[in-house]
């Protein structure tokens, strides 16, 4: 890959936008945290969700990972209302009817434990006789809000989202708000993703 490109991974706290641009004051940005020039991030992570953000200056890139075509996956840890019964799960992972589109096949198992997290800030809202239960989601799409939308119509609502991954990347060693250069390693596996991008460009 060529050396003028830059390649960031980012732990995005709650609160900030996946932008470098302040729309409002009740938000932070990217640029609160990231002082680089020219990088923008690949596909997006809500303001309320937390987890990694892949930022680059490689137009490229960004297609080949953004691009649905190519069903690059996503590993999220969900913190849902009370504690979905297998039903519900079996639902998640074949496909749930969300805005009248129906979600593909994805990978979802109850977590025994909470994961290893910081605490966010502002927690979530604890209602004291309402139990909570964690979920690993595996997604090879990012449909606006999916998440969110695929807990709650199989009636388990989203109190946290963070993601954790994306492909072969990942937050390990990361404290929340900071960022890194991607490693050589990383990097060698990005540029074996697909290239067909030419006819991907008219969206």
């Amino acid at each position: 890959m060529a050396n003028h490109y830059r390649y960031i991974i980012f732990y995005k706290p709650y609160g900030v936008l996946s932008q470098f641009t302040q729309e409002t004051p009740k938000h932070r940005t990217l640029k609160d945290y990231i002082q680089v020039q020219d990088v923008y991030p690949v596909g997006r992570l809500d303001w309320d969700s937390e987890g990694l953000l892949l930022l680059t200056n490689d137009g490229q890139l960004q297609h080949r990972l953004a691009h649905p075509r190519f069903g690059h996956e996503r590993t999220y840890w969900v913190q849902v209302e009370r504690i979905p019964d297998v039903d519900a799960i079996n639902q998640l992972q074949t496909g749930v009817e969300i805005q009248n589109y129906r979600t593909q096949p994805a990978q979802v198992k109850l977590l025994l434990e909470a994961p290893p997290l910081p605490e966010r800030n502002p927690p979530i809202r604890f209602r004291k006789n309402i139990p909570t239960a964690w979920l690993e989601m595996t997604l090879t799409e990012g449909k606006n809000r999916q998440v969110r939308r695929m807990t709650a119509a199989v009636g388990f609502p989203t109190l946290r989202l963070v993601r954790v991954s994306i492909a072969h990347l990942h937050l390990d060693g990361l404290q929340l708000g900071e960022w890194r250069d991607l490693m050589s390693a990383e990097l060698e596996f990005l540029d074996k993703l697909p290239k067909k991008t030419k006819n991907l460009l008219r969206r």
